[in-house]
This record gives C-alpha cells, structure tokens and sequence, in this order.
C-alpha cells in the first residue's frame, strides 16, 4: 500500500491518497497509469506528485492512442539515479517508451511535444534511447535550471522533496506533508547555519544545491520518513 501525496493547485492544497501498486493513480483516467509503474523501482512508500501532471498524462496518453511503457517515473532524492535537480523527484516527470524502436520513439516524442500538455521535452540528442517529458513547475531559484523558490507558506511537492532532504540528514521537519511550515523553517535555519550558507529560512538556489548535493543518492537514514 502506498501513500501518495498529491499538490492540487487548483486549490492549493495538499491531498492524500492510499493505493494498492495495481491500482491507478490519483486523477488518472481509464487505468492507464498504474501506482506500481509511477512508483517504477523506487523502494518508497510514499510518492509524491501533483494534479496537473496528472492530467498531462491523461492528455498524452489520450492523443497517443496507445499504450505507453513507463521505464522511470518517481524517485525520492536519496534513492538517487538522476541529476540533483531532476523533476524525477518531483514527481512530475517520466521516462518512457524503451521498449520502442527509434522510429516509434520519435512517433512519440513527436506526439509529446505537438500535445502541448508538457513543460520540457527531451530531444533525442540526450535521450536517444527513451522519450522524457515533464510538468515542471515554477520559476527556477538558479539561473541554470532547477528548483523554484519556497518558503514557509508554499505547498506542493518540491516542499515535500525539502523535507525529504531535512529530514534525512538529521533535521527534523516534523513530517513529510508538502507544507511548509513553521517546523520546516525552523529545519531549514538550522541545516543553513551548519553549512555556512544565509539564514533566512528560504530555500532559493545554494540552499537547493548544497541540500540536493548532499542528499541524492546517499540512502536513507535512520531520520528519514518512510
């Protein structure tokens, strides 16, 4: 049983779900997302997402027509396998159609960026054996990419990748909800001061990086929340 958090921003609001690994994910239609292949080969359980993405894959895999293989979807920061700021562990992108010859993968990637549901389309010159779309979201906190912004009021699940990362190297959040809160500030402070970087209790571009360069791929921790 897994335990999806999903940011609706349609109401700004934190929602969450149980589900079996067979069963479809939250705001998926017709069964053609399932929790087992959104969760990939993540060993968490607990995965996070939001509502748009969803909805994105409904538009995607509505205008495709077929089925659509999922090689990776989500990952938690510690888990690693991708880049330090990957949308992976946003829960808003996927990695599909590896079982496709190169000429069905352009079919789809085509297919992905005339839909205009999607952020970010890969091209083929870094991905040319998969199909990655995503549904980021926000003004990126570096000038390179990445991340928004957050700060004690934001919601959503780069909240919940903060946390995931606080919580993890030891500085309580007192839990993984996707909003930050007071407790969150208070972790955010305390992590800051211990690296060095500005205490403002604002995770813009060093806080991400130095969290992110310290987090992916490392495994959990005895602090961290699962």
């Amino acid at each position: 049983m897994a335990k999806i958090l999903v940011y609706n921003q349609d109401t700004n609001r934190m929602e969450t779900f149980y589900r079996n690994e067979s069963d479809a994910m939250p705001y998926n239609t017709n069964r053609t997302l399932r929790v087992r292949e959104f969760k990939g080969s993540s060993k968490s359980n607990i995965l996070w997402t939001d509502k748009r993405t969803m909805q994105a894959w409904n538009s995607q895999r509505y205008i495709y027509g077929a089925p659509i293989y999922v090689g990776f979807a989500f990952k938690r920061p510690y888990e690693g396998g991708h880049g330090n700021q990957s949308q992976h562990y946003a829960g808003t992108a996927f990695d599909v159609g590896q079982n496709l010859s190169n000429a069905q993968r352009t079919v789809l990637r085509n297919s992905a960026v005339n839909s205009g549901v999607w952020v970010y389309v890969e091209p083929v010159s870094l991905s040319p054996t998969w199909v990655h779309f995503d549904r980021r979201f926000g003004t990126p906190a570096c000038s390179t990419g990445g991340y928004p912004v957050i700060r004690r009021g934001s919601r959503g699940n780069y909240v919940c990748i903060a946390q995931d990362d606080l919580n993890t190297l030891g500085y309580r959040t007192g839990g993984l909800d996707g909003v930050f809160g007071a407790q969150t500030e208070d972790a955010v402070r305390r992590y800051q001061a211990s690296r060095g970087l500005s205490i403002d209790g604002i995770i813009g571009c060093n806080t991400w990086r130095s969290l992110q360069e310290n987090v992916v791929g490392t495994g959990k921790t005895s602090t961290t929340i699962d």
